[in-house]
């Protein structure tokens, strides 16, 4: 399958995904000192008003994160998953971040799960390679509950991966839309 592109916008990926933490510092101790990432730009924001911390997460993609004094506390199984994948449940609110999957080398992976482990970072992993799973990963809470994933792809994607039609709000499938067969339901 050739690669897709974008015939709307020249997107080139993440500049920077924006996250809340409840302790700067411990955030960059984990983001830094568990994970190795570079931190590359720091700002105190005006008038008290807290802190913004990036971090280089590779290909020119950036982590940031805000530090707000008196934020409000974080809300598990609303706005972040109350569980790891097989240990509690996954779902989360509309517009909500369920989680940050980070792309390793699929070489690695199983290296980067026993350092997990060392770490003391509760961990999930996914089941053993079987035939049909198209991606390895390993699920792990940072220290404010933000759920992160170490993922690998095992397989390249071609037009079948493509073949389901998403759902619509009350729950009915959008029959069309996405694979073209069938009618295709329309908007309200």
């Amino acid at each position: 399958m050739p690669k897709p592109t974008n015939p709307e916008f020249d997107i080139r990926g993440v500049n920077h995904l924006a996250l809340v933490c409840k302790d700067m510092a411990r955030t960059v101790e984990f983001y830094r000192g568990v994970l190795g990432m570079p931190l590359i730009k720091t700002l105190d924001l005006p008038n008290g008003m807290g802190q913004h911390f990036f971090f280089d997460i590779g290909n020119g993609d950036s982590l940031a994160f805000f530090w707000f004094p008196g934020a409000p506390q974080a809300q598990p199984g609303i706005s972040s998953p109350q569980g790891l994948p097989g240990l509690g449940s996954l779902m989360t609110a509309h517009g909500s971040m369920n989680h940050i999957a980070f792309n390793v080398p699929v070489e690695k992976f199983d290296d980067y799960v026993d350092r997990l482990n060392h770490d003391n970072s509760p961990t999930q992993v996914s089941p053993m390679q079987t035939d049909g799973v198209f991606v390895r990963s390993v699920y792990f809470f940072d220290p404010d509950g933000v759920c992160l994933e170490f993922a690998c792809w095992t397989t390249e994607f071609d037009d079948s991966d493509v073949a389901h039609d998403p759902m619509t709000a009350d729950g009915t499938k959008a029959v069309g839309m996405v694979t073209g067969r069938g009618k295709q339901a329309i908007p309200a």
